[in-house]
């Protein structure tokens, strides 16, 4: 299924980000999220992509305004294919990203804080 406001594949009726119902199945032309990321590497992957002609939509994350506020560093972006070309730029995003490189920052999981607590 599909998720049209998170534009996710999803399994099920039901979204498990947003808790929307999925309404349709996946259509060629609809975009699909590949990776959320920095700049830089948001850069260097549609590049990638232009490279192997796979059209994509590279949406910001925080917004201009945001961004502006704390800086370049923090802002993040959602890179989107369509379906049709989904599977090609998924290997060509773990290509270029392994695991340990792409983790973003979760406060729950935030080992510094294990750590005081650990410690206290």
């Amino acid at each position: 299924m599909y998720c049209e406001s998170c534009r996710r594949l999803v399994e099920g009726d039901r979204c498990p980000l947003c808790g929307k119902k999925c309404k349709r199945d996946v259509e060629a032309d609809d975009l699909i999220l590949v990776r959320s990321t920095s700049q830089i590497r948001a850069d260097m992957f549609c590049d990638v992509l232009q490279q192997n002609e796979i059209p994509y939509y590279k949406q910001s994350d925080i917004g201009a305004g945001m961004a502006m506020l704390t800086g370049l560093q923090m802002e993040s972006f959602s890179i989107f294919v369509p379906y049709s070309r989904y599977e090609e730029a998924k290997e060509i995003s773990d290509a270029l990203f392994s695991q340990a490189e792409e983790e973003e920052y979760d406060p729950e999981s935030d080992s510094s804080a294990e750590m005081e607590s650990e410690s206290d």
